[in-house]
């Protein structure tokens, strides 16, 4: 038996439709039908990870009933199906079934009332990336007849497992940005810290004068704090221009530094809150 596939791009990705044999159970009609794989740029976790969130969802993309409601609801998880023959080959497999639909859209000639079956299996091929091969059919419980599907679903399946490992990356990457923030400001109140204590230190083992420790406190405050030179300075959420505004300060408000950089301070305002100004709007405490 012979197999035909068909290379496509879609949303970034080279796509394989491989059409294939497509087994079910005993008795029933075997016919060949597209399936569809793709490889994914994310480790194995993160895309088991979105399989697990679209399984779960209860829809079965790219295919429905009504006209006048396209999303398919009512999917359950599954661990086999008989409308399939045991995966044996490398990965991961997991369905999803939903009975008792009617003459669902986009599997070839379907009428009647039977099962939609869609398998997925994630197999991870070199590091950091994962191949998923996504196959969907559609039986009659009354003549057990089967009818493929036209790429539809597979294709929307595929997609919507797109989407869920985007917003995981993006939401890993975000959290990723956020503690090296929080890492660069404790590292900076820990410098000052260390600082301060040196200062009393110092102070305790040369006997200092209270001038000079006043000194040296005007000095050390003048090190980690600021204040706006006009008013109106924006308090930015990044270290951006374009960057979203947190609040606009009046001239000499006082500021805490907490992260510094080349172009821009983060500052901890007195009310406690904080952001960017750039060094340019800030001034030395007289």
């Amino acid at each position: 038996m012979r197999c035909s596939s068909t290379i496509v791009l879609l949303a970034g990705f080279y796509v394989v439709l491989a059409v294939e044999p497509r087994p079910v159970d005993a008795g029933a009609q075997q016919l060949r039908s597209p399936g569809f794989a793709g490889e994914f740029v994310g480790s194995k976790a993160d895309v088991l990870e979105a399989v697990n969130e679209v399984l779960e969802d209860q829809i079965i993309h790219g295919t429905w009933i009504f006209d006048k409601d396209r999303t398919l609801m009512g999917a359950t998880v599954v661990t086999s199906t008989p409308l399939f023959a045991p995966w044996k080959g490398p990965g991961q497999v997991f369905y999803k079934v939903l009975n008792d639909a009617i003459a669902p859209r986009h599997f070839l000639e379907s009428a009647d009332q039977g099962t939609i079956a869609v398998r997925y299996i994630v197999i991870p091929e070199q590091e950091g990336r994962t191949r998923v091969r996504i196959d969907a059919v559609y039986v009659e419980n009354t003549h057990r007849t089967v009818h493929a599907s036209d790429g539809t679903v597979e294709s929307s399946e595929y997609k919507a497992i797109q989407e869920h490992l985007q917003t995981i990356q993006l939401d890993a990457q975000a959290a990723a940005d956020m503690k090296r923030r929080r890492d660069s400001a404790d590292l900076v109140k820990q410098t000052i810290i260390r600082r301060r204590e040196d200062e009393r230190t110092l102070l305790a083992s040369t006997q200092s004068s209270v001038k000079d420790l006043e000194e040296r406190l005007k000095n050390l405050r003048h090190e980690v704090e600021r204040r706006v030179k006009v008013p109106g300075t924006d308090l930015k959420a990044a270290p951006f221009q374009s960057s979203a505004k947190v609040a606009s300060l009046p001239a000499y408000t006082e500021v805490v530094i907490v992260i510094v950089t080349p172009h821009w301070y983060g500052v901890e305002t007195p009310n406690g809150q904080r952001g960017w100004i750039a060094i340019e709007q800030l001034e030395s405490l007289p």
